[in-house]
């Protein structure tokens, strides 16, 4: 039997047609769907490597194999005369979006394996990805329009040429943001993994993802927040990669010294510190420098005022910076380490702290300022020296009592 007479033979059988046409379908798609599709999958998790396990979990074989059928339409089309055209312009419509989605699905699996690398710096192709994305979808549109409509996808594309102003109106935002991803990906201003504060959006968090239109961050709150990407071009935030690359986080902080109760320390005074190991041999010289001075001008030292003097707030503050340099969580080299008196306020003499710890994570980081704080704060009575507090209610009650007893 001939090409020309089994086709005439089919065109005087429709209903036998349709039927074998059906299975036929039927056995071809059950055989690409679990004999080749679903062995390919087996063989990849067989494999030691991850690669080919991203790719066929993005690209998906059970989807691909939805090409078999419609390419078996297509090429047999001819086998039906009456409906060719229509069969294939349908069978090719199919075989194009299941193309371009398994494409869409490859750029995913891309994307993936890049960020699964050792070497992966954060450094986002994600925006890039986005924008062939969007180039396929609109390579689909065109081809999907040509194929309906008889015209060629030069003619449509020829015509695009008056809608460009629509086109840039349309895509106004995404031009925006293929900008804004290229300037954030060659200054490497954010990558993923990066913590992040802006503050006008209310993120304060890990970048999690950045794509073309969004950058995703994580809030330390477990909120998620979503900043459009050619937004943050716009606005002022805070990276704090700086610090993690340095592996130490800062500690500003002051501790307010009542001035009031600054003053030369007396000899009782400094017999007593003297038992402090940190600031013994600061004292010793501080004490044989002034005992020199002492005997070289004994015939006219009379005043505190005249010679070196130890005051109650440098002792304080030299023991900070000993006591701190040996904290095994301060970096001590390498990053700023500083204990400095601040210009005085009216909320007292300010003693600032400026250390970086050792961590940066930030439960490690809030438990370390938190010990030494609270051993400083405690120990500064020591030095005869009061902090500073506005007053509450038990400061104003003990006030009226002592008035009171007094005017008794």
């Amino acid at each position: 039997m001939t090409v020309e007479q089994f086709q005439f033979w089919l065109n005087q059988n429709p209903f036998l047609t349709i039927t074998i046409s059906i299975t036929a379908i039927l056995l071809v798609y059950l055989f690409t769907r679990n004999i080749i599709a679903r062995g390919l999958i087996y063989l990849t998790s067989r494999t030691r490597t991850k690669v080919d396990d991203i790719l066929v979990k993005h690209i998906k074989p059970l989807r691909l194999a939805l090409l078999a059928p419609f390419l078996i339409l297509y090429f047999f089309s001819y086998l039906v005369p009456g409906f060719q055209s229509y069969i294939e312009i349908g069978a090719l419509f199919a075989v194009l979006w299941i193309s371009l989605i398994s494409l869409t699905g490859l750029l995913n699996a891309i994307n993936e394996i890049y960020e699964s690398q050792p070497n992966f710096k954060g450094v986002s192709i994600q925006g890039y990805l986005d924008i062939v994305k969007i180039l396929l979808l609109l390579v689909g549109i065109i081809l999907s329009i040509s194929l309906f409509s008889g015209e060629s996808p030069v003619v449509l594309l020829t015509g695009l040429g008056a809608l460009t102003a629509v086109l840039l109106l349309i895509f106004q935002n995404t031009i925006l943001s293929l900008v804004a991803s290229i300037q954030i990906n060659s200054m490497d201003l954010i990558k993923e993994g990066d913590w992040i504060d802006v503050p006008s959006y209310g993120a304060d968090g890990d970048v999690l993802n950045i794509s073309l239109h969004t950058i995703k961050v994580q809030n330390f709150d477990m909120t998620t927040t979503v900043i459009p990407t050619h937004k943050i071009m716009d606005v002022a935030y805070k990276n704090w990669r700086g610090m993690r690359d340095a592996g130490g986080r800062r500690i500003e902080r002051s501790i307010l010294i009542d001035m009031t109760s600054m003053k030369f320390c007396d000899e009782k005074l400094l017999d007593e510190l003297s038992k402090i190991d940190l600031i013994h041999d600061y004292l010793e010289g501080k004490k044989k420098e002034i005992n020199e001075y002492r005997e070289k001008h004994a015939d006219h030292y009379d005043s505190p005022l005249d010679g070196p003097q130890v005051t109650n707030t440098e002792l304080f503050r030299v023991y900070i910076e000993s006591y701190l340099r040996n904290c095994d969580d301060i970096h001590r080299e390498g990053l700023p380490f500083l204990v400095r008196s601040l210009a005085p306020t009216p909320s007292g003499l300010p003693l600032e702290i400026y250390v970086f710890t050792k961590t940066t994570k930030w439960e490690e980081y809030e438990a370390i300022q938190s010990e030494i704080f609270d051993h400083l704060l405690s120990a500064a009575w020591h030095f005869d020296l009061r902090l500073f507090q506005e007053p509450t209610g038990m400061d104003f009650s003990a006030f009226a009592e002592k008035t009171l007893r007094l005017n008794q």
